[in-house]
């Protein structure tokens, strides 16, 4: 039997595809339409998992939508009454909610069916497919089960207790109250005014100092039971329309800090205004408040459950520096988070709750590991370069024998301090490269981070890579550290480490870290064990495969990025195709 799970009409559309409770596929929008955070419906990554299946749209039994339109409509008709919301923010809202209900339409065109003959169609609430993705794919037969993000169905925050193929929930935080919204209005008064940025002020924070923590705590209030409220005069999101877009496109989200937060904080900063000391002290100030909030919450959710297991998922669940500190600022004594917690992953969660808990089948997938997307064969790139015209650079191609050549040659180049493109296997599920589309690097360079941030992601300099690391080494290297082969979780660097591995290691002296085991990716694997033949290091800086877009799905994308970014080498499969020096540049005047 195949579920096809879907998220529409939000940001990070996806679609996922189970057999028989397996998961077959999982594709975000975005690395097919070339858009980051893609919102609208996902036609496309639709059409891929039944095309990577090898199945019409007629053999689907089930199909799960993330979203429920008519979930919480007593509460939505209270708050509008009692608060008397602008016009058109209802208008907006009611908009969206419309395209959710008619999502039948251009479900029936992407499966080539009539509108009669559709699988059957569940519309799953936000927050429970949030939920269902962490819970019902972790290595827990029962766990306490917490999501945490901005908004979806009117709930922002879900406590629930996971038992076998069924969840209970426990507790819910209803809209207008939002940690998300919370750390959202502080990166927008932060100058950052793009969907998801939030990542940024996290990386920006370990700069600074706490200075504005006792501020920010008077934008929320902590109550029984791991609950809490915002101080709505701080903000716009609940009455005034703040311009959301969420069809056919980026999205967008206008500002949802009010002017109070200007009087309380000073002026927001502009976009392209620098950042300064004060700018450090308020991200660090912000992420401090989060974390002293989110930790209400899970002690909250322990003291409801008394589980030492948590699952965690929401937009806040990719707040790494947190996740890290889970197991210290909690009763929690293990923590799962798969790749995508975001909501791209709610399609993982609506097709795992009708499976598991509409149908009633037992549990019988665990995912161990993120490489749930597209792969592709053997590719020939020789048209491209042979088509493309540079006087400065000359590429050399070559073809390696097998697997242990490809990874002894990749392990020299990095060790000899070139930036390498590495293209293999099946794209990843979610936001983090885990080493089959990633860019790599030699971690012990201490030039090598700006070095990637100025000629290759033109990014801003604050912000930091990551470690991949051979998971058998994690404790010589990192404090307190559990294993993470999806990058969802920062932790100290041994002090004794911190010179060793300067391209990776934070201001703060943490790193986020991905470990690898030769079971799930063998070939990544035994490239960072050659690594650590040549340096006696088994890590390698790990960020992944883009510049200033998705990250590439195809070797043609990979190529391209290459192409017009100053990486020194690009591997896919077992083509190497490395970047000389054709002639020198000319001389300044």
């Amino acid at each position: 039997m195949y579920v096809l799970g879907i998220n529409a009409y939000h940001g990070d559309v996806s679609a996922v595809l189970l057999e028989d409770g397996k998961l077959v596929i999982a594709l975000e929008e975005e690395r097919l339409r070339r858009v980051k955070h893609w919102a609208g419906f996902p036609s496309l990554a639709i059409a891929r998992c039944l095309e990577h299946a090898g199945i019409r749209g007629r053999d689907i039994a089930h199909v799960a939508i993330s979203r429920n339109p008519r979930a919480n409509l007593a509460r939505k008709a209270k708050f509008a009454l009692a608060n008397r919301p602008e016009l058109s923010l209802v208008r907006d809202r009611l908009r969206n909610s419309r395209k959710v209900r008619d999502v039948r339409t251009p479900l029936a065109e992407v499966l080539e069916v009539t509108p009669a003959n559709l699988p059957k169609v569940h519309y799953i609430e936000h927050h429970p497919s949030h939920l269902a993705s962490a819970f019902f794919v972790s290595p827990f037969d029962d766990a306490a089960v917490c999501a945490i993000d901005g908004f979806g169905d009117f709930v922002s925050t879900s406590m629930a207790s996971g038992r076998g193929n069924h969840l209970d929930i426990l507790e819910r935080v209803y809209f207008p109250h939002s940690l998300g919204m919370l750390y959202t209005a502080i990166t927008q008064h932060l100058g950052f005014m793009n969907y998801g940025d939030e990542f940024k002020v996290m990386g920006l924070a370990p700069y600074g100092k706490p200075e504005f923590a006792p501020a920010l705590r008077k934008l929320v209030t902590l109550k029984k039971g791991g609950t809490f409220e915002l101080t709505l005069a701080y903000f716009r999101h609940w009455r005034e329309d703040i311009q959301m877009e969420w069809d056919e496109g980026y999205p967008t989200l206008g500002r949802v800090y009010s002017d109070q937060l200007e009087v309380l904080l000073g002026p927001a900063r502009k976009k392209d205004e620098p950042l300064t000391e004060i700018h450090e002290n308020l991200a660090r100030s912000l992420q401090a408040v989060y974390e002293e909030c989110a930790f209400h919450v899970l002690n909250g959710l322990w003291e409801r459950t008394k589980n030492p297991r948590l699952c965690l998922a929401g937009g806040c669940a990719m707040n790494s520096v947190a996740n890290g500190k889970v197991r210290s600022n909690t009763p929690f004594e293990e923590l799962y988070i798969q790749p995508a917690s975001g909501d791209n992953g709610t399609a993982l969660g609506a097709a795992y709750y009708v499976w598991n808990q509409v149908l009633g089948n037992p549990r019988s997938f665990q995912m161990e590991h993120g490489y749930w997307g597209t792969a592709y064969p053997d590719a020939d790139l020789t048209p491209i370069l042979d088509a493309r015209q540079d006087e400065e650079w000359s590429y050399e191609q070559t073809t390696v024998a097998n697997e242990e050549a490809v990874c002894k040659l990749a392990a020299q180049l990095i060790a000899d301090g070139n930036v390498v493109g590495w293209f293999q296997g099946r794209m990843e599920w979610g936001a983090r490269a885990l080493g089959n589309r990633s860019i790599l690097a030699d971690p012990r360079r201490a030039d090598m981070r700006d070095l990637i941030n100025t000629k290759i992601k033109f990014r801003e300099k604050f912000r930091p890579f990551a470690p991949s690391i051979l998971e058998d080494a994690l404790d010589d290297y990192f404090v307190g550290a559990a294993p993470d082969p999806f990058m969802q979780q920062v932790y100290p660097v041994r002090e004794d480490k911190r010179a060793v591995l300067p391209a990776i290691t934070h201001a703060d002296g943490s790193g986020r870290l991905q470990t690898v085991s030769e079971r799930t990716n063998p070939r990544y694997y035994r490239l960072i064990s050659e690594f650590a033949k040549l340096t006696g290091v088994p890590v390698v800086l790990n960020t992944s495969f883009n510049e200033n877009e998705p990250i590439v799905d195809t070797p043609e994308q990979a190529l391209d990025c290459f192409l017009r970014t100053r990486m020194d080498a690009i591997i896919v499969g077992n083509t190497v195709i490395q970047r000389q020096r054709a002639r020198q540049p000319a001389a300044l005047p």
